[in-house]
């Protein structure tokens, strides 16, 4: 059970012109850094075998700012060069543990522009917050307090696409406790007609966020192609287009962490199927509105939160056919085609789809957690199904 919770609390600021300059310098050092970093750290598996470790490229860090080529590296703080390689030895470690791909070359265009500094490069205090190499504070909109006595161990400095500057203050937050046990458990099956559908008959709206702004979208897409590549107004277009996508994706976030925070507070147990959304957006007829469910994202709040809040969440395995299956008498329909909404079992129960599938899935996950099986799927071990594996191995076959 969670007792100890860091959460960081992300504000909008608007810096000064120098301290906007200061910091769009960062962000190409800490990229320049990166990219040097792994560049090194390639070479020398490619060629030697060996692997370079964070020290290493300290060291090499430190000896790329005595050049003369690199002596601008000596401009900005040095803090968040220093994050940008451990940043790249846990990309390293998770490639090695074959938990993430290589890591890739950051982007001038297209890569996050961020710095991350720590408590040595900055200081708070009375609501002020002051960066390194910066005399004036930070202009902040406190849209929100933080925990009380307490202090940010992190600051992360980031500018989206739109050209809005956010602030990330990493803290802990002694607020955060488990709720009471409550006793309820609660299916989910998740659509694309309606987002969510309860075991207990709600069925939640797919607000279908990017179909709303994509007339807007279009348009301005359209304005964009027209533009000269490297012109001022190209630049302004591109503008216009990231300002859409960032409205969309705001809106997305904000209306999932409302709807998780409301189903962690009212649910001891929440059972959820494991959907494989990096296959399923591969149907290009779907692909769209399946990214903007974004379930992905929907899981992972769904999972932090139960954490913070002492809540359980149960995923049932992929291979589960929760619509197929008859949730009165148990029968296994042989097909179900996607248009089927209702159906009529031979008990002669008559099921919405998606308020059956749920029903399964709870009950799935709660003979989960009578059989002792494990909750999540193993996704590092295929063979090792768990309880509620319907689909043979190829071994069974």
């Amino acid at each position: 059970m969670t007792t100890h919770v860091k959460r960081a609390f992300r504000y909008r600021f608007y810096p000064t012109d120098a301290q906007a300059a200061e910091l769009s310098r960062t962000f190409g050092c800490v990229r320049k850094v990166y990219n040097l970093a792994l560049a090194a750290r390639t070479e020398a598996w490619v060629t030697r075998q060996e692997r370079v470790s964070y020290h290493q490229t300290s060291a090499m860090l430190t000896a790329w700012k005595k050049t003369e080529e690199l002596a601008y590296l000596n401009e900005v703080s040095s803090v968040p060069l220093q994050q940008t390689l451990r940043h790249l030895q846990a990309a390293f470690s998770h490639f090695f543990g074959k938990r993430a791909k290589y890591p890739r070359f950051k982007s001038r265009k297209k890569s996050r522009r961020s710095a991350e500094y720590t408590t040595s490069a900055f200081r708070f205090r009375d609501g002020e917050l002051r960066l390194a190499k910066m005399s004036e504070p930070l202009r902040i909109v406190w849209s929100r307090s933080l925990p009380e006595g307490v202090s940010p161990s992190t600051v992360t400095v980031s500018q989206d696409a739109a050209g809005r500057w956010s602030v990330s203050l990493l803290c802990d937050d002694p607020g955060v406790k488990p709720l009471p046990e409550n006793g309820n458990a609660v299916g989910i099956d998740a659509g694309l007609e309606h987002l969510l559908t309860l075991s207990i008959g709600e069925k939640i709206t797919n607000p279908r966020h990017e179909r709303r702004e994509r007339a807007a979208l279009a348009r301005q897409q359209r304005r964009l192609a027209k533009k000269e590549k490297g012109s001022a107004n190209r630049a302004r277009a591109r503008l216009k287009v990231a300002k859409i996508h960032a409205r969309i994706a705001d809106r997305r976030r904000d209306g999932l962490h409302k709807l998780t925070t409301r189903l962690v507070r009212e649910n001891q147990t929440i059972v959820i199927e494991d959907l494989t959304v990096r296959n399923m957006v591969k149907n290009r007829k779907l692909a769209r509105a399946i990214s903007d469910a974004a379930w992905s994202e929907f899981r992972s709040m769904l999972e932090y939160k139960a954490q913070w809040y002492g809540r359980e969440v149960i995923v049932v395995d992929r291979w589960f056919p929760s619509s197929r299956l008859c949730s009165a008498c148990g029968t296994l329909q042989d097909k179900m085609p996607l248009n089927v909404r209702t159906w009529t079992c031979d008990c002669g129960m008559t099921h919405d789809r998606d308020v059956n599938a749920a029903h399964n899935v709870l009950a799935a996950g709660l003979a989960v957690t009578v059989c002792g099986a494990g909750a999540r799927p193993q996704r590092s071990t295929p063979d090792r199904r768990s309880a509620t594996k319907q689909k043979p191995s190829r071994r069974e076959l």
